[in-house]
């Protein structure tokens, strides 16, 4: 997953407990929607939300998914936006996730999204590594790694394919450009949590109406 150039790690929009089930299917839907306008051409349209809790700022990640494998994940860490215009801008970004191959018209009968609504981060000081991995909640917690120039994340939802915490903090190491196995000087761990909003394939035709978000 990549997240936003623009945001440095703070404070991510903690909306998990405010925000209801119709207010996440209205954000997941904006995701698709503009997923397919890009498909087929055009802008998203981005219409005022139908609540102002999806106006205040917010931070999201997006995940494209066909058949479990990932075709793009990008997401911003600090809320810097309101929340309905960074779930649009995040879904046209993973559309185009610089480390895989672009979301194709072929990817969509099968495309599943995935949008996730960040809690505050909150600082996890740790003295080492052995520290951090007795503290981490699998499948609960989401880590933020920094040494103040770098910086790599995992979503909880990572922890469906890595539920070892050892393992998914070298993991995320990696990731990140440091060594596995060992805590470099000066690195700094914050945790957050998600909530998610699916929407799974299969979809109708891709052209099939207008382009408008319905």
């Amino acid at each position: 997953m990549t997240t936003d150039p623009e945001t440095e790690p703070g404070e991510p929009a903690g909306r998990d407990d405010a925000l209801t089930a119709a207010q996440g299917a209205a954000l997941v839907r904006l995701a698709v929607q503009t997923v397919r306008r890009r498909l087929l051409g055009a802008e998203p349209d981005v219409a005022p939300p139908p609540t102002p809790a999806l106006a205040q700022r917010g931070a999201s990640f997006v995940t494209l998914e066909r058949r479990g494998r990932l075709l793009g994940c990008i997401g911003s860490l600090q809320p810097v936006r309101p929340l309905f215009l960074d779930v649009s801008r995040n879904a046209g970004r993973a559309m185009r996730d610089p480390r895989l191959p672009p979301v194709s018209a072929d990817d969509w009968p099968e495309l599943d999204v995935e949008v996730s609504v960040l809690t505050p981060a909150e600082p996890m000081p740790v003295a080492g590594r052995a520290e951090l991995v007795a503290a981490l909640r699998p499948r609960v917690d989401g880590l933020v790694l920094t040494d103040g120039v770098r910086r790599s994340t995992f979503l909880p939802a990572v922890w469906a394919k890595i539920s070892d915490p050892a393992v998914f903090l070298d993991r995320l190491l990696v990731k990140g450009g440091w060594a596995p196995g060992g805590w470099p000087t000066g690195l700094a761990a914050s945790r957050y949590r998600t909530v998610e909003f699916h929407d799974r394939a299969p979809r109708g035709p891709l052209g099939g109406g207008s382009a408008a978000a319905g």
